[in-house]
């Protein structure tokens, strides 16, 4: 039988953080990005010694993809799931298992080599491996296949998860490296999969211009070329021939970012929610085309295309996407303070500094990396300072959730 939530009194009893997905992993997720990005910036700028589990730049890259990345993804997936199917979400105390598993991930991979590395591997992928089946179990519940391709997309983010970690422990810093070059473009495919369903629909609904029906052969072209990266980028992006990486970014660029022009942008500029995403969302074409230039040899690093997807794309995204489902789903008005809107901007120059620092103006590198970090810390130290008691406190409404 499908849960009523609406009516359900035993909800209000629960512990308010513990309602539902997005409560205890957005606020997790987001004051775990503020300690990761400031303790990163610190050790790039005054070295020290310190031996992380995998390594510093292994530790950093996994810890932004898998300790922050995939928390914020697990508790949208988690609490939209039971609006698409009608089905309780995950809340009390399998939540607080779920919330658990992921903080121990973070504290045993920040504690070192001293623990056994099995354990830490075992520890960590279990966080994904919990949400994917707690996803699972909703959407065949009620036969709701549209919405199944979530499952095996969790299911790929466990097993490079685990690759990453068999990497570490085989001493493979190559396929170390491209696990988590996959994992970026997964989440790349995530952002454009559900981009392409809530940008256009938002605009549509709060501007009420007219929705920009899909085209069919252009979003099945678009996603395809990124899955296409996507196996590129665990193969290796090096390993590629030049011209057949070029013709795919190409090809990626263009659909993507065709598909994005087709959005409203130019009606969103006075709802900084919208924008935003739209924003946000450019750094998907934007990214192609620098990976694009890295294959024709008019850039040198990749660097400067993989942090257009990691601090553009999810960064940006990510930050609009919880301000305004934190909003909506602890029953507030879609406006945002003030303040909020300046925390967009910031994560927008964070992403273009460390960007074009990366990409044309490497000599600099420590600085746009000093700088961008700052305005990391500023937009989610600003988020969390408005949204962090909407996400432990009850609904403003009343009601459960």
């Amino acid at each position: 039988m499908v849960l009523n939530v609406d009516n359900s009194r035993t909800a209000l009893a629960i512990l308010p953080v513990l309602r539902l997905a997005f409560r205890p992993l957005f606020l997790g997720g987001t004051i775990f990005s503020i300690i990761a990005i400031g303790w990163w910036v610190y050790f790039w700028l005054s070295p020290f010694e310190w031996s992380p589990y995998g390594g510093p730049v292994w530790w950093h890259g996994h810890e932004m993809l898998f300790g922050f990345g995939a928390a914020i993804v697990v508790g949208f997936l988690l609490t939209a799931v039971q609006s698409w199917t009608g089905v309780g979400g995950l809340r009390n105390k399998p939540l607080a298992v779920l919330a658990l598993s992921w903080l121990s991930g973070r504290l045993l991979l920040a504690s070192g080599s001293a623990l056994p590395a099995w354990l830490i591997a075992i520890t960590d992928i279990s966080f994904l491996l919990l949400a994917t089946i707690a996803m699972a179990y909703p959407v065949i519940r009620v036969k709701q296949w549209r919405n199944l391709m979530f499952v095996p997309i969790l299911l790929i983010f466990t097993l490079l998860n685990a690759a990453s970690h068999w990497a570490v422990m085989a001493e493979q810093s190559e396929l170390a490296m491209r696990s988590l070059h996959g994992t970026i473009m997964l989440f790349t495919l995530l952002i454009a999969i559900l981009g392409g369903r809530v940008i256009p629909a938002f605009t549509a609904n709060t501007t009420a211009c007219k929705k920009a029906q899909p085209i069919k052969w252009l979003e099945f072209v678009s996603i395809i070329s990124i899955i296409l990266l996507l196996i590129f980028a665990v193969t290796g992006f090096a390993s590629i021939p030049a011209y057949l990486l070029l013709i795919v970014s190409v090809v990626a660029a263009l659909t993507n970012g065709w598909r994005y022009a087709r959005w409203g942008i130019q009606y969103t500029w006075s709802v900084p929610l919208l924008w935003s995403l739209h924003l946000a969302y450019l750094f998907i074409p934007l990214g192609f085309v620098m990976l694009a230039l890295y294959s024709a040899g008019l850039m040198q690093s990749i660097s400067a295309a993989l942090h257009c997807f990691t601090v553009g794309a999810i960064g940006g995204m990510i930050l609009a996407m919880i301000s305004r489902v934190t909003l909506g789903h602890t029953g507030r008005p879609l406006k945002p303070h003030g303040l909020v809107t300046l925390a967009y901007i910031f994560m927008l120059l964070a992403a273009m500094l460390r960007v074009i620092v990366s990409a044309w103006l490497p000599e600099y590198a420590n600085w746009g990396i000093g700088v961008a970090g700052a305005l990391w810390l500023a937009a989610y130290g600003i988020y969390v300072y408005f949204y962090a008691p909407m996400l432990v406190s009850a609904r403003a409404d009343g009601r459960p959730g």
